[in-house]
């Protein structure tokens, strides 16, 4: 039984949906899903397969830095490792779609492991350099490794193919890329109702204290790592079959800082915030490059205008960790209660 939101047990608790109301909710999001490719066109096919890789290679980032603590800035070079995993293994041997991306992932988790192994003596500023540095030098493997990676020209990536059929447009990968993304999501929520994620938790909160309650730092550590870098792996392998091409400047720097951005944005430690910081950053640039395009003016002139996009992104983001350092996760919750306890007030 349950009065009001109160648990009585921990099964109750730990439970992924902890109403009925949240259940249907999450049918009826399912059924807008299929519904979509049917209603959609090509340009909202694609925002909607790469918001998917984003928020698939964002969850990844919030497992490690939202839920335990640690600041990573090499999430594009684990991206980067993946999609070309996924580029080579189509290339050369033709392997099916679903164990090339299995293959990205774990190629990635094993560069996660060797990445992580100083998070046990460094962490905060420390660590972030760290990845960074672990960036560099994946950009510089991708780029003179040229019998393998292609070198600065990168690699060209067929079609994939499922059943016999070429997935050769985002009406055909939405089917793919989005089915992908949603058990990757299904995977971080039950995560963190095992003694692995409570543990995650505790590291975060307080490390020391997690250690002499009995939790191997290092272990732990290096498994966020490894399931964050799976994560990365599997979203770059979506990413390469996407875009059909993979080059060093695929993932740089910047492509790090957008999904640590998409985390804090989000709501750092929640499923639902990696989901909503990362629609958030995708969708904010083109809506602000369709109100640039609209607008009556010269071709130079639109050339012109077009940083002020990026511009006017970084002072959302800015004014949003301002007003709203929870993320918008915080802002959904605020609602839900706010409908809960109408008509009154708190």
């Amino acid at each position: 039984m349950r009065i009001g939101s109160a648990k009585q047990s921990y099964a109750a608790d730990a439970a992924l949906f902890d109403s009925v109301t949240q259940q249907r909710w999450a049918l009826a999001g399912g059924g807008l899903l299929l519904l979509f490719p049917f209603v959609a066109n090509e340009y909202w096919l694609y925002l909607a397969c790469l918001v998917a890789i984003n928020i698939a290679s964002t969850m990844g980032l919030n497992i490690l830095t939202g839920y335990t603590g640690l600041v990573s800035l090499g999430q594009a070079a684990f991206m980067g490792l993946g999609a070309y995993t996924v580029a080579i293994l189509q290339l050369r041997y033709g392997t099916p779609m679903l164990l090339n991306l299995l293959g990205g992932g774990v190629v990635a988790m094993l560069a996660g492991v060797l990445v992580g192994l100083p998070s046990l003596r460094v962490k905060g500023l420390y660590l972030a350099i760290a990845t960074i540095a672990a960036g560099v030098i994946a950009h510089f493997v991708f780029s003179h490794f040229s019998q393998l990676t292609g070198g600065t020209a990168g690699l060209s990536v067929p079609p994939a193919t499922i059943f016999g059929r070429q997935l050769d447009t985002s009406f055909k990968l939405y089917w793919v890329i989005v089915p992908i993304t949603g058990l990757l999501l299904l995977g971080a929520a039950n995560l963190f109702r095992t003694r692995i994620g409570r543990a995650f938790i505790a590291i975060r909160d307080r490390d020391i204290s997690a250690e002499v309650l009995g939790i191997p730092l290092l272990r732990y550590k290096l498994l966020s790592f490894a399931i964050s870098s799976f994560y990365a792996g599997v979203a770059g392998g979506l990413f390469a079959y996407f875009f059909r091409a993979v080059t060093p400047e695929s993932f740089p720097l910047l492509m790090s800082i957008f999904f640590l951005a998409a985390v804090i944005v989000g709501g750092m430690g929640t499923v639902l915030g990696s989901v909503l910081g990362a629609v958030f950053m995708t969708l904010v640039p083109e809506l602000l490059k369709l109100v640039v395009s609209a607008l009556p003016l010269s071709g130079n002139a639109t050339l012109i205008l077009s940083p002020v996009r990026t511009i006017v992104f970084g002072a959302l983001i800015v004014l949003f960790l301002i007003f709203e350092p929870l993320g918008l996760a915080e802002m959904w919750r605020r609602t839900r209660r706010t409908f809960h306890l109408w008509p009154f007030r708190t």
